[in-house]
């Protein structure tokens, strides 16, 4: 079969045992077993390590797709870093964030099996030689590979796929060559250097840090991943005469390479490598299949997060790739000037190349030439791909580009989190929509069913209850369970618009104090997120969360009516826990800031009602549920590009809206920071003059749909149909569906729902 390479720098894969069981089916027997045994089995659950190598959603997204490429029954392979330390565990002292190492290897890990047969070396620095007999890179360093293999179970069709995980190791000569005479203990030593290459995930979200480091952690899994696939090209009889396959003819159709994201880039200059130099396959031909093989993924149109990395670094660290990617752009804009003769200034915004006082090289750009399709992971943000950041591309190549609308795993975000709602769901429509998502429609014939609406209502309130006493236990805090769970759960991020989050529950405290007599619909507003440990701005808005909570926390004339709680290191296993107990999610981005976002999708699955912005995928979940079933307020993409045109101006709005002034005035006066009154200057500094993702001029709209909210909730019944309606209308949002595009219209796969046989049972 074709083999599919789904490469990436993150997997964030959670916890394994659950949802092994699971996919296994053996969850029942299995708890039955512990239980005999006078064991509790989610205390056991609750022991596991998060598998915490990635950051947020482009990590999670990964382990999605490995969930969904085995249950359809693809020959699919995840290959990343097996990072020693993977994303920080977050700790809040006095209100700030403290990072803390994630030893998760501390215990071993019981999922994973070290291949040492299947080691690969990797080449760094050294030099290019051009022979007569071609090009050769010469004394480089060499770092070993070594794969480790988590076995990924399909749901319930006995194919279990492979993630493989390189760990780097010194090879045993390291440092000890001939120039290196006497200090043998100081190159044993010296071996760290090579193993710091997989030592740690770098902690950055939507951001570009150009370490080398982490140039090395890119061509190191690309290197190794690389060679891997071509022994199994060349070992696979695929009917082929040769005792081993020479020909790389036929390389395209048996492999297809997913880049998520550009930071896998360097496997097309890679592959040309080893084609050119080492299969001596001509170049225009190692050019096509390199093309036809290679597909990428775009996560972001953020200026700052765009990987451009130094000409001078790639000069020392891969001299023979820089040379190709030269000659891979001088090719790319030779095609541009014969189509747009005279057009100097569309070659400069083309080229890899990026000139200026520091050459860089736009792997962006080495992706959009190197691959046979480019795709956006949400269809608003597809659409800006293609009209804004590789609009030049696209009029060159218009059919490479695409959209593939991001999904969730509804094993883990629906059956393995939530089995009450996964159970009231069966029991209506059967078992099928575990497989096939899209079958919850069937739910709309439920919609005015009081039974139906009864149970919907009662698994939401046992899993606020639930929740509820999980944080009493774990953080000591107690909250109103008979309140609206009002839930923001993600990277903290400037165009994430936490503050706007902010200034609503300030502006809540002020209503409730300036009327303490007046009924209020009660809340618990509750965020959480790492924070990037160099964003200075996203380490101040965790502050004042906590800082806001403080003081409306404390205060006796709020009663339980309202709380602010900052959930402390959100992760997977968090989040699986936080979800399905949430009444509102919030997914409020500047518009065309977020591309994608997919915990809006698990949010609507487990019955919460969002209140968001036209951005990312909130669109399609609008478009699927309607726009009257989802809280849309602020700027559209138009909007915001007619205020930029116009000009954007923060103390506009500040002047003019009395309640935001107050909001402001507080935070900028140490009402919340009374300890340190000038604490959160640069955080009202920004909002007011440098706010790039315009907090203010959507305050308006966003406090009076908060207000909606309310009147919603304060009526159960009408409340719990609309949440029916948006589980019933979810179905689009499963990474099958997602999976199944990838296969048809970028590898060339058809999915198979098709049972292999189990292993006890003999093949035909």
């Amino acid at each position: 079969p074709q083999r599919i390479y789904y490469l990436s720098l993150e997997f964030y894969m959670g916890r394994t045992l659950q949802n092994t069981m699971v996919n296994l089916g053996l969850q029942n027997a299995c708890d039955e077993a512990i239980y005999q045994l006078g064991l509790d089995l989610e205390e056991l659950e609750e022991i596991e390590e998060d598998a915490g190598l990635g950051n947020g959603g482009l990590g999670r997204l990964a382990a999605c797709f490995l969930d969904s490429m085995a249950t359809l029954g693809l020959a699919a392979y995840g290959y990343g870093i097996r990072y020693e330390f993977g994303i920080f565990n977050q700790k809040i002292v006095d209100g700030w964030q403290v990072e803390e190492a994630d030893d998760w290897l501390r215990y071993g890990n019981p999922w994973e099996k070290a291949r040492p047969e299947y080691m690969l070396p990797v080449h760094f620095y050294g030099r290019v030689d051009h022979t007569p007999e071609g090009v050769k890179w010469i004394d480089t360093q060499v770092v070993l590979a070594m794969p480790y293999d988590t076995p990924v179970p399909g749901y319930k069709n006995n194919t279990v796929n492979t993630m493989r995980l390189w760990s780097a190791k010194a090879p045993n000569d390291f440092n000890l060559q001939e120039f290196n005479v006497g200090d043998y203990i100081e190159a044993v030593l010296d071996r760290n250097l090579a193993e710091n290459i997989s030592r740690v995930l770098y902690p950055n979200d939507n951001f570009f840090e150009g370490k080398e480091l982490r140039l090395k952690q890119e061509y190191f899994v690309v290197a190794a991943t690389l060679q891997d696939i071509i022994r199994r090209f060349k070992s696979s009889k695929f009917g082929c005469r040769d005792p081993v396959r020479t020909c790389f003819e036929t390389f395209p159709d048996k492999v297809a390479i997913q880049l998520n994201d550009t930071h896998p880039a360097l496997s097309i200059p890679e592959l040309m490598r080893i084609l050119v130099d080492v299969e001596k396959v001509d170049w225009d031909k190692a050019w096509e299949i390199t093309k036809r093989t290679c597909a990428y993924t775009n996560h972001t149109v953020l200026p700052e997060a765009l990987e451009r990395w130094p000409v001078s670094m790639f000069e020392k660290l891969l001299p023979r790739h820089l040379e190709i990617i030269y000659a891979l752009n001088q090719m790319h804009l030779d095609r541009v000037a014969a189509l747009y003769p005279g057009d100097i200034d569309r070659l400069r915004r083309m080229s890899v190349i990026e000139e200026g006082d520091c050459k860089r090289i736009n792997m962006a750009h080495l992706c959009v030439i190197g691959s046979h399709a480019v795709n956006g992971v949400a269809r608003i943000h597809s659409d800006i791909v293609k009209n804004s950041v590789f609009k030049d591309f696209y009029e060159l190549e218009p059919e490479k580009f695409q959209n593939k609308t991001n999904g969730i795993t509804p094993r883990r975000w629906l059956l393995l989190c939530n089995p009450g709602l996964a159970d009231v769901i069966a029991e209506k429509i059967g078992e099928g929509f575990i497989t096939d998502l899209s079958q919850l429609k069937k739910l709309l014939d439920f919609i005015n069913n009081e039974t139906f609406i009864r149970d919907v209502a009662k698994v939401k309130q046992e899993n606020k209850l639930k929740f509820a006493a999980y944080l009493e236990e774990q953080y000591k805090v107690k909250i109103n369970p008979s309140s609206m769970f009002d839930v923001q759960v993600k990277r903290i991020h400037e165009y994430k618009r936490q503050l706007l989050n902010c200034l609503h529950a300030i502006t809540l405290y002020n209503r409730i104090r300036s009327d303490p007599s007046k009924s209020f619909v009660p809340r618990t507003i509750m965020i959480g997120g790492k924070a990037a440990p160099g964003y200075h701005m996203a380490k101040m808005i965790i502050k004042l969360i906590t800082s806001i909570g403080e003081v409306i926390n404390n205060d006796p004339y709020v009663g339980d009516r309202l709380k602010v709680i900052f959930l402390e290191n959100y992760r997977v296993s968090l989040a699986e826990k936080v979800i399905p107990a949430a009444d509102l999610s919030q997914q409020i981005s500047t518009a065309g800031t977020e591309a994608s976002g997919t915990g809006n999708m698990k949010f609507m699955v487990n019955g919460a009602l969002t209140i968001g912005t036209m951005d990312g995928a909130n669109v399609e979940m609008a478009e699927e549920a309607g726009e009257e079933n989802l809280f849309i307020f602020g700027m559209r993409v138009e909007d915001v590009e007619a205020l930029d045109r116009q000009g954007y101006n923060a103390q506009e709005y500040y002047k003019h809206l009395p309640e935001l002034r107050q909001a402001i005035d507080q935070i900028s006066s140490g009402f919340f920071s009374p300890q340190d009154p000038g604490c959160f200057r640069d955080v009202v500094n920004m909002l007011m003059y440098h706010d790039r993702f315009k907090v203010f001029a959507d305050y308006e709209a966003y406090i009076k749909c908060q207000g909606q909210v309310d009147q919603l909730f304060m009526d159960p019944r009408e409340w719990t149909k609309k949440v029916i309606r948006n589980i019933a209308c979810s179905g689009k949002f499963s990474s099958d569906r997602t999976i199944m595009e990838y296969a048809r219209e970028i590898w060339g796969v058809e999915p198979s729902a098709t049972k292999i046989p189990p292993p006890n049972l003999p093949r035909d």
